[in-house]
């Protein structure tokens, strides 16, 4: 039987180390688990649409995209050069999967994710009784620091604010590699590029010396901002889940589309280690 908790796992992307020597390669992790503890999400190419990395400057990138024509059995690679200082941006967006849950652990999920709107809908279309057909599909983006935060120009160092395109994404509008520690970092929420207003963010941070992962729960304002402070080492988590109708191509296997966005990235290497706090 598929539980909530199945469907309800966040699905990241994670480097062996979140700040790197300049031309160091390292294979990223996509990582699919709960409370920030992980398990390898899968190898296969066909469920990989986009896989990029992104550098300081725009005209520094990496494409390990799964060519076109893949057989099922291929794998996809996820070794990646950084060659160039600055902060980088590896993004990964899976294709859709699908995924069929009875109306009470539908129900149960919803509520857990704050998708206040669609148990509304099925409220007023008196669905509630009805199985949810939902196809899901994953964006999750990291930032890795190369080298010393401090010694490149923020001028060129732009690849973290920059928006890619997914159609959730969670865009950092200060570089966290050059926050001081217990500073507020702000992040937008973006659907189809577009302020998500109201929606639910999930924050983890891990803690050192075997503490436990904090986590707290806080909603986009009306600008899509959300504000925390970075008062630990970390690294960090950032989580949050669109759901709208399915596409008319989906119609015969899904009702409803979901988007999970992710952003993991560590937090000023000398800070404190207490839990990040909302402000």
């Amino acid at each position: 039987m598929i539980t909530t908790a199945t469907l309800a796992h966040e699905f990241w992307l994670e480097a062996p180390r979140f700040r790197l020597q300049r031309g160091q390669t390292v294979s990223l992790r996509p990582l699919v688990g709960e409370n920030f503890h992980g398990e390898p999400w899968t190898n296969k190419a066909a469920k990989v649409q986009r896989l990029v990395r992104y550098g300081p400057a725009a005209a520094d990138s990496t494409d390990l995209t799964p060519a076109p024509g893949f057989a099922p059995t291929d794998t996809f690679r996820t070794a990646f050069t950084f060659a160039q200082p600055g902060t980088h941006v590896v993004l990964l967006r899976s294709t859709n999967s699908f995924i069929e849950l009875p109306a009470k652990q539908f129900t149960a999920y919803l509520r857990e994710e704050g998708l206040d709107y669609v148990l509304k809908l099925r409220q007023e279309r008196d669905q509630t009784a009805l199985p949810g057909r939902e196809a899901y599909r994953r964006c999750a983006k990291t930032l890795v620091q190369v080298g010393d935060a401090a010694a490149t120009s923020p001028a060129t160092d732009s690849a973290y604010r920059r928006v890619y395109g997914l159609p959730l994404e969670i865009v950092p509008e200060q570089n966290p590699y050059r926050l001081a520690a217990d500073k507020a970092l702000t992040v937008r929420v973006l659907r189809n590029g577009k302020p998500a207003f109201g929606a639910a963010v999930q924050v983890w941070q891990r803690q050192p010396n075997g503490l436990p992962t904090t986590h707290y729960t806080t909603r986009a304002n009306q600008n899509g901002r959300v504000l925390l402070r970075l008062s630990g080492p970390g690294p960090y988590l950032l989580a949050a889940v669109d759901m709208s109708a399915a596409p008319a191509s989906f119609r015969d296997r899904a009702d409803w589309q979901s988007t999970w966005a992710s952003l993991t990235f560590a937090g000023p290497a000398a800070a404190a280690s207490r839990p990040a706090t909302k402000h």
